[in-house]
């Protein structure tokens, strides 16, 4: 394999060689590195999606079976993607997006050597493994995060195979191209990529990298769709034939989501503060055991609504007539998170926080007897809402959620709804959670001697 790889440099270095034009050279040099980078990402996201799906399908194939196989499956599902883990990859817990936000910022010739715990190959493998298992288990986790770290880990890879004949190419701008790619990717939502990366990742002046990062979302976005086809990440819900007062109740669901999500965030804090006090992994086994039989208590007597990401709750709120949840559900779609999240395991909140912004807007609908074109706008303010308070990047929800639906004429509406939930957020806590676990995990690894 080192043969092939070393005639493959030499191949391409002699091919280079050859061009006499030395500006389109060193724009191609620059460019193709990013190219392949997204290329694979691509590759990757539509692997992870197919295989999470798969997960989401053989736990409802097994609860259908017999429900109760839930107290069984739960507990294992759990344990298991926590010591997956602990003991392969410490750093592939959780999201993936407050890693690869940390490694930006070590991406600096003193600390760049330190990334390599938050992205890399031994990573992505055991992001995939964890989130999996979990998400069979009944943990409500999205891919969405994981794949934007899954993504960095991919670009900084072929960052570090560019031989030493080959032009430097910014370490930052890399793995800040390759999340927003990732992201791109995994809701096929391209302006949302890029997006991302400025309004989330980057404090670095745009006109640095914008050709890299606009070329590798398309890139990265095309790849996905050639596997996949061409999808929105939900549908076209209908939205037409709303009037002007349809923004009170936006602005209702967007305060009440905006409090919740932040709430929500805190709490996840505040339990993966407690958790630290557990010194010995039988603790942590018993403290994972409760929250998944809590979990699977709730599915078995309750509502399954609280099990996986959550998105078959989206697509029946918004495309069938059963259009409004009973008023516990939002409780349940935040508590199922909020335990699976800070299970140790891998797995988002992107698609979670959705789902919950979906049951709150679908809640509210309903006291307020909303038509049901009303309630289909209302519901997608409350997702950019709830995702809004976790991760305070109102202009990304947005854009996101524009995209995945297809409803572009909402475009103000949306903003409306993330502008709302940013600014009362700031009512419970001033920072996101990805913010307040990127400083955590910089502290640890800064601290550590190697």
């Amino acid at each position: 394999m080192l043969k092939v790889f070393t005639y493959i440099r030499r191949s391409l270095k002699k091919s280079f060689d050859n061009i006499r034009n030395e500006r389109l050279k060193y724009n191609l040099l620059q460019a193709i590195p990013f190219w392949v980078g997204s290329v694979i990402t691509g590759v990757f996201a539509v692997m992870y999606a197919k295989i999470f799906a798969w997960g989401e399908k053989l736990l409802e194939l097994i609860i259908n079976w017999h429900d109760w196989m839930i107290f069984i499956i739960a507990p294992i599902g759990f344990v298991l993607s926590w010591w997956l883990v602990k003991e392969f990859a410490p750093y592939a817990k959780g999201s993936g997006i407050p890693q690869v936000m940390a490694a930006v910022e070590l991406a600096n010739p003193k600390e760049h050597r330190k990334i390599n715990h938050l992205l890399s190959i031994k990573i992505i493998f055991f992001k995939i493994l964890s989130s999996v298992i979990l998400v069979i288990g009944g943990g409500a986790v999205g891919r969405e995060g994981p794949t934007i770290q899954i993504a960095g880990s991919v670009f900084r890879k072929v960052n570090e195979f560019l031989p030493d004949w080959w032009p430097k190419i910014s370490k930052k701008n890399m793995i800040m191209t390759g999340a927003a790619a990732g992201l791109a990717a995994a809701f096929n939502t391209p302006l949302g990529g890029i997006v991302f990366a400025v309004e989330e990742l980057s404090k670095t002046h745009i006109n640095y990298f914008k050709t890299a990062l606009f070329t590798a979302v398309i890139i990265a976005g095309l790849t996905a769709q050639t596997l996949a086809g061409s999808y929105l990440y939900l549908g076209y819900p209908k939205t037409s034939d709303i009037s002007l007062t349809v923004m009170f109740p936006i602005i209702l669901v967007a305060g009440i989501s905006g409090i919740l999500a932040s709430q929500l965030s805190v709490l996840m804090l505040k339990i993966t503060k407690w958790k630290k006090r557990l010194k010995t992994d039988k603790a942590h086994i018993i403290f994972l055991v409760i929250s998944a039989l809590i979990i699977a208590s709730i599915a078995y007597f309750i509502s399954r609504e609280v099990l996986g990401s959550g998105k078959e709750i989206m697509e029946r709120v918004l495309f069938t007539s059963n259009k409004h949840e009973e008023w516990y559900i939002p409780i349940l779609r935040m508590l199922g998170p909020a335990l699976s999240f800070t299970s140790g395991g891998a797995g988002g909140i992107f698609a979670p926080a959705l789902t919950a912004g979906a049951s709150i807007g679908s809640v509210i609908s309903g006291i307020i007897h909303l038509s049901p074109h009303e309630t289909n706008v209302v519901i997608l303010g409350g997702m950019v809402a709830f995702l809004t308070g976790i991760t305070r990047a109102p202009f990304t929800s947005a854009i996101i959620v524009l995209e995945m639906t297809d409803r572009h004429s909402l475009i103000f509406h949306l903003m409306l709804a993330g502008m709302v939930s940013s600014i009362v957020s700031l009512l419970v806590s001033r920072h996101s959670l990805y913010d307040v676990i990127k400083v955590n995990f910089l502290s640890e690894i800064r601290n550590q001697k190697n």
